[in-house]
């Protein structure tokens, strides 16, 4: 790790786009469709790319999430469940990653992006009404560690648009409105970040010259997009998904020209 370095202009064009992923991410997730390309465009390994944009993340979630709690805008006890799932899942993911060859990886992820782009386009209009009754019983719960395990897996081994897959599960399966959905989704991406980013840390997959000023970019994007998010809940939120959508077709027509 000690061998990697990139310049100057590269660091700073890194905190531009990480700071711009936290905005997009704080409100719709889906900011890894932004800093994972980013941190591979610099010409970081694809593993020390994985990692270090982990690191950045999981920095910029854990205020989102701050200010997501501390405004009521999440169902607590789901939102725990399922990041308990989402931490498993997640640290899955993580330990195959670690297992895997770079081109490996970037077939995956050639062939796992359609099916995004797919299902983000099937659920594009998401009700904004809460059409959750309150209740908390055992198939809710279940549900809730459920959706936390696969998205936790599929952010442990692939990454772009886990935010935005976790709000289309807590609206469409859940009854959420698109603000409590969102809060949801920050604790449970907050876990999987974690797990993730201990599973990096371990593996020495973290480049911290890089990562810590493009944290500090993330952390400042991530308060910034959830004051809009919280203020204007889903006029705002609405038009973010459709931003994480372009860069999903746009990711998907740029891996097939390459």
């Amino acid at each position: 790790m000690e061998s990697i370095h990139i310049g100057l202009p590269m660091l700073l064009f890194l905190m531009l786009m990480t700071g711009f992923a936290g905005f997009v991410d704080s409100a719709a997730g889906g900011g890894g469709l932004i800093s994972l390309p980013a941190y591979l465009f610099s010409g970081l390994p694809v593993h020390f790319a994985y990692g270090t944009n982990k690191f950045s993340a999981a920095c910029g979630t854990t205020f989102a999430t701050a200010s997501f709690f501390r405004s009521g805008a999440m169902n607590l006890r789901v939102g725990l469940l399922a990041a308990l799932g989402s931490f498993a899942g997640s640290a899955l993911g993580s330990q195959i990653i670690l297992h895997i060859s770079d081109e490996a990886l970037r077939t995956m992820m050639f062939i796992i992006l359609p099916v995004a782009t797919v299902l983000i386009l099937w659920r594009r209009q998401l009700p904004d009404e809460n059409r959750d009754d309150g209740s908390f019983g055992l198939r809710k719960a279940a549900l809730s560690l459920g959706i936390g395990l696969g998205i936790g897996l599929y952010d442990g081994l692939f990454g772009p648009g886990t935010g935005t897959f976790a709000i289309i599960a807590f609206t469409t399966l859940m009854g959420f409105d698109l603000r409590t959905a969102g809060g949801n989704a920050k604790v449970l991406n907050l876990a999987s970040n974690y797990a993730s980013l201990i599973t990096y840390l371990f593996g020495g997959m973290i480049v911290l010259t890089v990562g810590i000023p493009c944290a500090a970019s993330n952390i400042a994007g991530n308060l910034l997009g959830s004051h809009f998010a919280l203020k204007k809940g889903a006029r705002f939120i609405r038009p973010m998904m459709l931003v994480v959508l372009v860069l999903l077709m746009g990711k998907l027509l740029s891996d097939a020209v390459l």
